[in-house]
């Protein structure tokens, strides 16, 4: 197949580094996407987001005159869907999250009006088993003139498969170059023509099955990921309350030639770990058992490092009697869901700190080195400088492992380590 103009729907964290390699191939491309602001920026040459080396990609792609951006889908020879799939929301805190299609089914949607016999349309959102399917369906109710392939098979008008992301924030750039892709078609033909595009810019393998298969390999391989992280994070509990340096034990046991123990932290976040072992619990919560224990001990490690806030905060005042908590300080280091990133989303982080200043009554600092603004959400906190928050503060809060906080820290106050990097 020939695929000269190519259609990136969500120009997020995925979808613009993507749309970029494709425009650095020399193709043309096309990014939609609904916030007028993102769209705004990149027709710029400039990004919305940070990611090491996306800035001279888009700027380059954009002044060449590959890379355009938009609110309104056009024809394309190829479409990739890479949109966010939130939860549905919950009652209770114990009910199981069911997954929000309604993005996917939104983008469906938009492009159905412009597909043509021939089109490819791929899903690179991380999806429920069944999602692409499900996409394909949405598509044939609104384009009843053309052919799917779960109704006419390899003769289908329109091709359809799968293909997840499976790249690090803060190294997309090289990862979507390097990595294996998994590739889920809904025919053979499907999958080829999926090969087919993505060799435009991959080195690496891409590697043919169906399309179930490749909704359920990324949500396994973050599944997977988030179970050797609650082992971690349950140590780290377990040694706090047997006073055993967590960091230190977990150094020794490593030791070992077949143990490769993972570094406890205060919770998981981002819009994968924490997010796509849902997708597997919520179609079979009776069979899933270690994945969903694995969710609920990472969910509750950020509770957990709450009360060793408010333990610091009663040992401060039996120790200094003539203040009270209004006299407080508190800086929390680190906003992001990793180290060295921009990202809050599903932010462990974000949430301990917003607890925070809701539940004490004195002074409540941020330092978040890769970010110039606070969320809505933390609109009560002060984003400060290092030397700021550690000349000024009571008790340090460490969260997230910036290689600047890895650089220095506080000399004053009561240290709470979350990641080991100062204890």
């Amino acid at each position: 197949m020939s695929f000269e103009t190519i259609s990136v729907i969500g120009l997020g964290y995925i979808g613009l580094p993507t749309a970029a390699m494709f425009a650095s191939h020399k193709k043309k491309v096309i990014g939609v996407d609904i916030n007028q602001d993102a769209v705004n920026t990149i027709n710029r040459g400039q990004i919305h987001i940070v990611e090491p080396d996306l800035d001279k990609l888009v700027h380059t792609a954009v002044n060449e005159g590959y890379l355009r951006a938009t609110t309104t889908p056009e024809p394309a020879d190829a479409f990739l869907i890479a949109v966010p799939t939130p939860f549905l929301p919950t009652e209770n805190d114990s009910d199981i999250p069911e997954p929000d299609l309604k993005f996917i089914e939104a983008a469906a949607n938009a492009i159905a009006p412009v597909l043509k016999t021939g089109n490819l349309v791929i899903l690179e959102s991380t999806s429920p088993v069944g999602a692409t399917e499900k996409m394909a369906e949405w598509l044939a109710l609104a384009r009843t003139d053309l052919t799917f392939p779960q109704s006419t098979g390899e003769a289908s008008d329109i091709r359809i498969a799968h293909c997840p992301e499976r790249v690090l924030p803060g190294h997309v750039i090289r990862e979507l170059v390097e990595n294996d892709r998994v590739i889920g078609g809904l025919t053979g033909k499907c999958s080829q023509a999926a090969v087919e595009l993505y060799e435009i810019f991959v080195q690496a393998d891409c590697v043919i099955t169906n399309a179930r298969t490749a909704e359920m390999a990324k949500l396994t391989e973050n599944s997977c990921r988030d179970v050797q992280i609650a082992f971690a994070n349950e140590l780290s509990i377990i040694c706090d309350k047997l006073d055993i340096d967590v960091w230190e034990l977990i150094s020794l046991a490593n030791r070992h030639p077949r143990i490769n123990i993972l570094q406890p932290g205060p919770g998981v976040g981002g819009h994968c770990i924490a997010v796509d072992p849902w997708f597997i619990v919520s179609k079979t919560p009776d069979e899933a058992k270690i994945i969903h224990t694995a969710r609920i001990v990472n969910d509750s490690k950020p509770v957990w490092m709450i009360d060793k806030v408010k333990m610091a905060i009663a040992d401060f005042l039996l120790s200094n009697p003539n203040k009270t908590a209004k006299d407080i300080t508190i800086s929390c280091y680190g906003l992001a869901f990793k180290p060295d990133i921009d990202d809050l989303r599903e932010s462990p982080a974000v949430f301990i700190t917003q607890s925070i200043a809701q539940m004490h009554v004195g002074t409540v600092l941020a330092v978040e080195p890769n970010v110039d603004h606070i969320p809505k959400t933390l609109e009560a906190i002060e984003l400060v400088s290092f030397e700021y928050a550690s000349n000024n503060a009571d008790i340090q809060l460490l969260l997230v492992d910036h290689k600047q906080f890895k650089l220095r820290a506080p000399t004053q106050g009561v240290i709470i380590d979350a990641k080991g990097i100062w204890s």
